[in-house]
């Protein structure tokens, strides 16, 4: 199974993470797929960017979040309230 999560980097005691497509069976700072962003908690303000359009299509492909990929996208607005996808901006509605 594919999982989307954090892989640490940087410094003792100054963690920042990487946002990461990898094969759940991988170690957590070991072999990934793709970068789809980076985190960094120790800045103020804390650092978030998100390639969205990425993280929808291994989202829509059956990728899993981890719990903590899942409150960060949640705050991006990649995820709704109910942790499911929501539509891309440049999607045109219909009807």
């Amino acid at each position: 199974m594919v999982t989307i999560r954090l892989r640490r980097m940087g410094k003792t005691k100054q963690p920042s993470y990487r946002l990461v497509v990898a094969d759940s069976r991988a170690p957590r700072d070991g072999k990934f797929i793709e970068i789809v962003g980076h985190y960094n908690p120790v800045r103020q303000p804390k650092e978030l960017n998100v390639k969205a359009d990425r993280v929808r299509y291994w989202l829509s492909v059956g990728a899993q979040p981890s719990e903590t990929v899942v409150r960060l996208l949640k705050q991006v607005g990649v995820l709704d309230a109910d942790g499911k996808p929501t539509p891309t901006a440049t999607t045109p509605v219909e009807g």
